[in-house]
């Protein structure tokens, strides 16, 4: 898949989100073979760009590239202005989103909320295209609800003006991510334009990718929730992509490297403290489903150094499988 002059490695894309797609989480996935990372969003007014929080969102030092920066807000003017600081800064790739059904999004018409004016988007997009040289691209819903589907439509105004490539979530912003997410919108997305469509929503394995793909005919693929505490599910749906078959699992040596690698990864980029804290989810998720997860998240949860974290996660990984695997044994 090709987004602009950035000939991708695989048409998998991690999706941003906030609170996970960090530099660690994007870097740890597109070492899996993920062939783009789009960070989490940041707020279209710079003055809000000096929190650490903020530049913590902006770090892409040493991320493989394209560098895909996604920007969040509702006045055209200030989102060309964000979409040209963020160039300056290293983006290669600028996503404007228009996918978040979060409240404190939508409380001020921003994210998804904006799909129920059409006219403000088209002026949104088409000052964040002039503004910047680079690709601009879109992430969407299917609409605002289910009687309101008007992807097909943004899709369109999107491609006139000059929009690289559309990311389309198969949920309507009123669904938040209840439910099951629909293709047959972005079936009729990637039919309406011709511009790059990627799929997003409920990917969650290698064979579904491919069913999704096969049944809307987009581009790529966007993975979120699935590969929280399983970021080897990208070079699982490459491999499967390109081969049919299924790679074989993480042995539990494997696993354990790669949680360690991660957790690492939260402690340089963050510090100490703040290091420890935010690793505290991704190791919960690391240990879904395997026996003894409950004790071992509290001990993760209780721990306060970087030290013990490592104990604890080299212990637990070093005896621990999930359920389907000790069935496989």
């Amino acid at each position: 898949m090709r987004i602009g002059p950035y000939q991708l490695a695989s048409n998998t894309v991690v999706a941003p989100m906030a609170g996970v797609s960090d530099r660690p989480f994007r870097e740890l996935c597109r070492s899996f073979g993920a062939g783009l990372a789009v960070s989490e969003m940041v707020a279209a007014n710079p003055a809000l760009w000096a929190t650490r929080k903020s530049r913590q969102r902006m770090d892409h030092d040493g991320e493989p590239g394209p560098i895909s920066v996604q920007i969040v807000g509702t006045e055209p003017a200030r989102l060309a202005d964000a979409a040209r600081a963020s160039v300056d800064l290293g983006a290669q790739i600028v996503d404007i989103n228009m996918g978040c059904p979060a409240k404190k999004v939508c409380r001020v018409a921003a994210g998804s909320a904006l799909l129920c004016d059409e006219p403000l988007v088209g002026r949104i997009l088409d000052a964040v295209v002039g503004a910047v040289g680079v690709p601009v691209t879109l992430k969407i819903r299917t609409g605002w609800d289910p009687a309101h589907r008007n992807g097909t439509r943004i899709a369109r105004i999107a491609e006139q003006a000059g929009i690289a490539a559309i990311a389309v979530h198969g949920r309507t912003r009123a669904c938040g991510f209840a439910g099951a997410a629909e293709y047959d919108t972005i079936r009729a997305v990637r039919q309406a334009v011709a511009i790059p469509v990627i799929a997003n929503g409920d990917v969650d394995s290698p064979e579904k990718a491919a069913r999704v793909l096969a049944y809307t005919g987009a581009d790529g693929i966007m993975v979120g929730r699935a590969a929280w505490g399983r970021p080897w599910l990208f070079a699982e749906i490459v491999h499967h992509l390109s081969t049919g078959g299924r790679e074989p699992a993480l042995t539990v040596e494997a696993r354990r490297a790669v949680v360690l690698a991660h957790l690492e990864r939260l402690h340089d980029f963050y510090g100490a403290g703040q290091g420890v804290r935010i690793a505290r989810k991704h190791m919960a998720w690391y240990a879904r489903g395997m026996a003894g997860s409950d004790a071992f998240r509290e001990g993760v949860n209780r721990a306060d150094s970087p030290t013990r974290q490592r104990q604890l996660v080299t212990a637990f990984f070093s005896t621990s499988t999930r359920p389907e695997e000790q069935l496989a044994a």
